[in-house]
């Protein structure tokens, strides 16, 4: 089997994790994620709708996909915010391991596209844009790449972003499945991206140089031209949708089907693990920035202040009380 790896192939599935691997003949590299555990648990935690949850592990599988090539301890954040029944998406990743995410939409508007059968990604989402934004700490500025969203799924408004803002050639396939047994629904979730990150001498020069640079009477190639570039794309588009969420085919297997015959390097996986930053002590540390007039005007009905995190949707109580200070 051509496959180089650390560690034994196995048949089965790993879930919850992120592997890197390269093509060396073609120059490519990417990852696969693959969300179980923990993919459900956070579609769980909110009981959507299925055609909102499975956009939702979409957006989490390209989230985890794009954060986990971060070098450093920061945040990867993608963003959508549009005109669709779901106007809202947001999901974060802490590198190198933690994820979270939530949907906001308008269930009268999510019940009318589904009655006319308009519940693709696209037509779900509408026009608006996407934001993908890296932060590397409180020192350092962040860096933010924005794509209009006009009627394309997330797997074409990440290539456009690539195409924008990156610069490299990519190819993003992105699946998520429910599946229904006796003992309940589960949620799945799985991503591939490839990337074309030429090495060689004459590949580098064949990527970098347009058009207009050529000698007069050469014929320039541009990436996309590129044998080798379009063999891998060619292959990494014979994935299936059911080959990324299926808990009984592994990554290696799978990167075996798709690359066998140029060979292909798989490295040590990275988990993954849902995980929200919210916490007690956080969200006391916000209240205490409102004024007394705004935390009177959150008082419920039981005297208590209650904060629901949009990500978790755990529910915590304050008493007001502990927020008066002698100046009040």
């Amino acid at each position: 089997m051509s496959v180089l790896t650390t560690r034994p192939v196995s048949d089965v599935g790993l879930d919850d994790q992120v592997m890197p691997f390269a093509v060396e003949a073609l120059d490519v590299r990417g990852r696969i994620v693959r969300l179980g555990p923990s993919i459900n648990r956070i579609l769980d935690q909110h009981a959507y709708p299925p055609s909102v949850a499975r956009l939702v592990g979409e957006a989490t599988a390209l989230t985890v996909l794009l954060g986990s090539s971060l070098k450093f301890e920061g945040r990867f954040q993608l963003q959508t915010r549009s005109n669709g029944p779901i106007d809202m998406l947001v999901v974060d990743f802490d590198a190198p391991d933690r994820v979270r995410a939530f949907a906001r939409f308008n269930a009268n508007r999510l019940a009318e596209a589904e009655a006319a059968g308009e519940t693709s990604p696209a037509q779900l989402l509408g026009h608006g844009h996407l934001a993908l934004t890296i932060e590397q700490g409180a020192e350092i500025s962040r860096y933010q790449g924005v794509v209009a969203l006009e009627g394309q799924s997330l797997e074409e408004a990440a290539h456009q972003y690539f195409r924008q803002s990156e610069q490299i050639p990519t190819l993003v396939r992105l699946a998520v499945a429910q599946s229904v047994t006796g003992s309940g629904t589960s949620w799945r979730a799985g991503g591939l991206i490839v990337q074309f990150m030429p090495t060689s001498p004459d590949r580098q020069r064949q990527a970098d140089l347009p058009p207009g640079d050529a000698p007069e009477g050469a014929t320039s190639l541009t990436v996309d031209e590129d044998d080798a570039w379009a063999e891998a794309k060619a292959l990494a588009g014979t994935t299936e949708d059911h080959e990324l969420v299926d808990p009984m085919l592994s990554s290696e297997r799978l990167l075996y089907r798709l690359f066998h015959e140029r060979g292909v390097t798989v490295f040590d996986g990275q988990p993954v693990r849902d995980a929200c930053r919210c916490s007690q002590e956080r969200i006391e540390t916000m209240l205490r920035n409102f004024t007394k007039q705004e935390r009177t005007d959150m008082i419920g009905d039981d005297g208590r202040i209650s904060v629901t995190c949009e990500f978790c949707s755990v529910t915590r109580e304050f008493d007001p009380l502990a927020f008066e200070t002698a100046e009040d």
